[in-house]
């Protein structure tokens, strides 16, 4: 992988991650999952009943993978242009440093429905109440509203991405490599401490939940009728999301 080149590289002390094109990364392929994906074996969708270790097994190598940028001992750094969404949020927020234009868009909006953030990020970066908002809203925010909300580095105007990373990513490799590790080891233990891989599992675990619920299974059915695009549109229009699929809940005294 290209972080273990770079880590085996004492040439190199910072990591920049860029996505090419207009965005950063748009997430998983959730339109393919929907409309085209069918359910089985070897896909993201099982029949009924369903096997959620299977699923928790796939999702925990995407996990895993993602997170070699926190996991890396050189300090990374995302540059965000474009879109940052579901599963390209996750990617951006296992980096160390994220810098985005003013004007690119972050959040996961299939925590309202179809998905749950794997690698935990928002609550270690943003603490709970803000972690909360976003992801009991499935919002999206601009850069200028992420660096405001303590989310990411820095919002720059967009002609002005590239400097500003090229020069926090010179001003980085200017510290002895051994330095860089050592202070970004101390940070992450710390958060590590808090419960991260616990609360990862769990996040991993319910991210399949999400996919195989009533009302998850419903949004596959919905999107294959009437097109991806279309069943997040009602999604996220603010209207109650399958009330006529979800199951009654114990009366508990």
């Amino acid at each position: 992988m290209a972080v273990d080149e770079a880590n085996n590289d004492d040439s190199i002390h910072a990591i920049v991650l860029a996505g090419s094109g207009r965005s950063f990364c748009s997430g998983y392929d959730l339109k393919e999952f929907s409309e085209g994906s069918a359910v089985g074996p070897n896909s993201v969708n099982q029949s009924m009943p369903w096997d959620p270790t299977v699923d928790f097994k796939l999702m925990k190598k995407y996990t895993d993978d993602f997170f070699s940028l926190w996991r890396s001992y050189k300090p990374t750094i995302a540059k965000v242009q474009g879109h940052c969404i579901a599963g390209g949020s996750d990617i951006a927020l296992c980096c160390d440093l994220v810098v985005m234009t003013n004007n690119a868009v972050i959040g996961y909006p299939p925590a309202r429905l179809w998905g749950c953030p794997t690698t935990a990020m928002w609550i270690y970066r943003i603490g709970p109440e803000k972690a909360k908002r976003m992801l009991l809203t499935g919002d999206v925010i601009s850069g200028t509203e992420a660096e405001a909300m303590g989310l990411i580095s820095a919002a720059v105007p967009e002609i002005e991405l590239d400097s500003h990373v090229n020069a926090l990513a010179n001003r980085i490799a200017s510290v002895p490599r051994n330095q860089l590790m050592m202070q970004k080891m101390v940070i992450n233990s710390a958060i590590e401490n808090m419960g991260l891989a616990s609360t990862q599992t769990l996040a991993t675990l319910f991210d399949g939940i999400t996919r195989h619920s009533p009302e998850g299974m419903w949004f596959k059915s919905r999107a294959e009728e009437v097109g991806f695009n279309q069943a997040v549109k009602e999604r996220d229009s603010g209207d109650p999301i399958a009330p006529s699929v979800s199951k009654p809940s114990h009366v508990l005294d």
